[in-house]
């Protein structure tokens, strides 16, 4: 049994989606029972094909980094203007609050506890370590370039610390000594090496990085089976949260979450971290369903099962499969 010390996710994680208003001043409320004071917000605009925006508390109100593209951080005068007591606050920009557009923001509690911290570094040029405060070893770590035009890099224990992988890009897994200096991080430290989009000398850079939370965090990969219906992947816990990216050949970056398609089968409401396009509600990308301990995909397609592909994959969770008190969650 997955036995967790978090026994409800929200405190932690939520999804809130929206629909704009295109005013000044926009405050959004988290809708979960729980109340949460986010410290990274990723928003994106769901019917109009507009970029990704990320906001963390580190870098300030207002300063955004863009997932699905390499420029360096800008002002959004009229992006996120406030983190709040239980969700956060928008101006007109169009990214996060256009007229009548539907919109959805992901957003996570800087925690030990919960597995999540955020560094702020500058670069040398020289391989060298940066510290951390989660106490466990990382087992998903993003890294962005503020200062210049660099791509995101992404690295996965599922893959190993010799390779990485592209927000920004569908590409596959990439082999390069340069961005972890083929050394893989620790409880206390990682490490990054000379790569322009890790360590440029004097360019500022944020890393967002996530330890594993037993019943609420789930960093791992499979194989697809090339089945319609033949991959389950156990998590511990009913999924609020899901992105699959094949490494072993080129794919977009698949999002899924509990909001934007709180049904079984799951087979709406796709959006993709490395393009802008609105969200995308015909297809069947990562069809399958979140069940109460993982999700199990239900499709023969290159997006989520090809057979012989490898995948990994980040998950949070919406309930423990069996929480502290020996209590099971429900199915959808």
């Amino acid at each position: 049994m997955a036995y967790t010390a978090i026994d409800n996710p929200e405190l932690y994680f939520q999804t809130v989606i929206y629909t704009g208003d295109g005013n000044t001043g926009r405050s959004i409320t988290l809708d979960g029972s729980e109340d949460m004071s986010p410290n990274l917000v990723w928003i994106k605009n769901r019917d109009t094909a507009r970029k990704h925006n990320v906001y963390d508390s580190v870098r300030g109100t207002t300063k955004r980094i863009v997932p699905d593209s390499n420029v360096a951080e800008d002002t959004a005068g009229n992006g996120l203007t406030a983190f709040n007591s239980d969700g956060f606050t928008t101006g007109s920009e169009t990214d996060t609050n256009n007229d009548t557009d539907g919109i959805v923001a992901w957003c996570w509690k800087e925690s030990a506890t919960a597995g999540f911290d955020i560094v702020s570094y500058t670069g040398t040029g020289s391989a060298k370590t940066e510290a951390h405060s989660l106490s466990a070893v990382p087992k998903f770590i993003a890294v962005k370039n503020r200062t210049s035009a660099r791509g995101w890099i992404n690295g996965h224990a599922s893959i190993g610390w010799e390779k990485n992988l592209y927000f920004d890009m569908d590409n596959a897994e990439n082999d390069s000594a340069d961005m972890w200096n083929d050394t893989a991080p620790t409880s206390s430290l990682f490490t990054v090496g000379t790569s322009v989009g890790v360590n440029e000398s004097t360019d500022s850079i944020i890393a967002y990085l996530w330890s594993e939370i037993q019943g609420y965090s789930k960093f791992g990969s499979y194989t697809g089976n090339g089945n319609a219906d033949g991959t389950f992947i156990y998590l511990g816990f009913k999924p609020a949260f899901l992105m699959v990216k094949r490494t072993s050949s080129t794919e977009n970056w698949y999002i899924k979450d509990n909001k934007r398609d709180p049904y079984n089968e799951m087979n709406q409401s796709v959006l993709y971290a490395n393009g802008n396009a609105a969200e995308d509600t015909g297809g069947a990308w990562l069809k399958g369903d979140a069940t109460a301990n993982g999700f199990k995909i239900r499709i023969n397609d290159t997006s989520s099962n090809g057979s012989g592909s490898t995948y990994i994959y980040m998950a949070f969770a919406e309930a423990p499969f069996v929480n502290s008190n020996g209590v099971p969650c429900n199915a959808r």
